[in-house]
């Protein structure tokens, strides 16, 4: 072969295949997200998935999605794009895009707006029609910060370790 290869991966892919393998360190039972920063230069700044805050046990907190509130993880889970933000090699992410598996609640959002990223690259917006979602993109549009859905090109990356 005397030319380059034409599969390899485009930005897009690699990053959000990179968000897709981080959310797999997630020990939640019901919903692993990651998420992938990366720069203007397309390097790779922070990564993050949801899990519990430094020191709390995974298995002292509940991962329940019902019951009393306290009883549930949502009052304690930190979110792959906050990790993601607050495990960056950078102290400056503006300009930075974030690649999501799911479209940023409003509490996300708020961290990355405030970080100065630009854009938001999410693979899944399948919770549109709650209002944690809907106040998102209100946000978005009022801080001019864009967003835009990935379309896979491919329907899968094998990844082996032998």
């Amino acid at each position: 072969m005397t030319g380059k290869r034409s599969d390899y991966l485009s930005w897009d892919e690699y990053f959000m295949a990179v968000a897709l393998l981080s959310g797999h360190r997630s020990k939640d039972p019901n919903t692993q997200v990651g998420a992938c920063l990366a720069n203007e230069q397309n390097r790779i700044v922070g990564v993050g998935y949801n899990g519990f805050p430094l020191g709390c046990s995974d298995d002292d907190l509940p991962w329940s999605r019902k019951g009393h509130y306290l009883e549930t993880k949502y009052p304690y889970v930190c979110h792959a794009e906050l990790n993601a933000v607050l495990n960056s090699i950078s102290c400056d992410l503006r300009g930075c895009r974030i690649y999501v598996a799911l479209f940023p609640c409003n509490e996300c959002t708020k961290v990355i707006i405030q970080s100065g990223i630009h854009e938001i690259v999410y693979l899944s917006d399948k919770y549109k029609h709650t209002d944690p979602v809907k106040a998102s993109k209100i946000m978005l549009d009022k801080s001019n910060t864009s967003y835009r859905q990935f379309i896979p090109a491919r329907d899968s990356i094998l990844l082996s370790f032998r």
